[in-house]
């Protein structure tokens, strides 16, 4: 847990270790140039894909655990949040390789059916991505249109303010992985577990968090203005149906935690061409990847649908 080292002059809200700005109204705080020093850090950026790892100096000119390409030394005097708590590995390689090839066999009958024993997975490679967890309490005023109300219109305009309260909402703040597999292997992941250090697998690759601490938390802003205007529109917005959902949310008693979160990337290989899967390093049941289709399958049903909607209209024709 983050503990505030003082509050704002402006609006009184907390003021963590390294903040340059006030998290929730943004007012400047006021930094010593030594502490400003100690806390700029350096960090290896790719040059293609922008992902931050951890630098080690005997790597020379290290190559991307993502893309491949070359990656430069960059300093960053604006501190960048770091991670404070590592959730461990409960899942192994192995058994991450395993449990690809049993997701790549119930895929469905529109993948090649020989896909599960052809794939050969080239590469298990550890990743600890990294993400913030917030807890937060909330004003929200919202404004939305639904069908409740509306007579002769289709729609009707609603409003109203409500108080919602915030609770271990995670924000990925990775380069490594989509926005849709983080999100997809949160749920997957026991937030007590974590640990204030770590011992990963070997060859782990270790994001970084390559945000400055001063736009941090606008991402957390904009998490919460999400998360509440999907509260708004399933709880408080009248009606069966919804529109044009907006909302302006006045946040206090901000937290925030850094984590690093364990996953397992795959590489394998079908018919000459590379996937890719990620499964989440808690929870091998949680499997998140690309694969390829059956053209030949998708045409053969396509064939099949066209049969029968035309025995069914010479049926009708016979009939009538």
């Amino acid at each position: 847990m983050v503990i505030a080292i003082g509050s704002c002059e402006r609006c009184e809200s907390p003021i963590e270790q390294g903040d340059l700005r006030c998290a929730i109204c943004g007012l400047c705080v006021s930094v010593e140039q030594e502490e400003r020093d100690v806390l700029a850090i350096e960090v290896l950026r790719c040059e293609d894909c922008g992902a931050v790892v951890e630098y080690e100096a005997e790597h020379q000119a290290p190559h991307c655990a993502f893309c491949d390409a070359t990656m430069r030394l960059e300093r960053i005097e604006d501190p960048v949040e770091q991670t404070e708590l590592y959730l461990p590995f409960a899942v192994h390689g192995p058994e991450a390789s395993r449990t690809v090839k049993r997701w790549l066999g119930s895929l469905g009958w529109f993948r090649p059916a020989d896909l599960r024993e052809k794939a050969r997975v080239e590469a298990v490679r550890p990743l600890l991505w990294v993400g913030w967890a917030f807890d937060a309490e909330a004003t929200v005023s919202w404004t939305a249109d639904s069908n409740a109300g509306a007579r002769r219109s289709a729609w009707a305009p609603h409003a109203g303010q409500v108080q919602l309260r915030f609770d271990d909402i995670v924000v990925s703040a990775s380069r490594g992985l989509t926005e849709e597999e983080a999100a997809f292997l949160t749920p997957s992941y026991d937030l007590s577990s974590a640990l204030p250090e770590s011992e990963p697998p070997q060859e782990t690759t270790v994001e970084k968090f390559d945000v400055q601490r001063s736009q941090a938390r606008g991402r957390i802003r904009s998490a919460i203005r999400g998360v509440a205007a999907r509260i708004i529109e399933k709880d408080h917005v009248p009606g069966t149906h919804t529109r044009n959902v907006k909302v302006e949310p006045l946040i206090r008693a901000l937290v925030t935690r850094r984590y690093s979160f364990p996953a397992w990337v795959m590489a394998y290989r079908y018919e000459g061409k590379v996937y890719r899967a990620v499964v989440s390093g808690q929870d091998a049941s949680v499997v998140l990847g690309k694969a390829p289709w059956s053209f030949a399958r998708i045409a053969l049903a396509i064939i099949g649908g066209l049969i029968l909607i035309a025995g069914a209209a010479a049926a009708i024709a016979l009939g009538s």
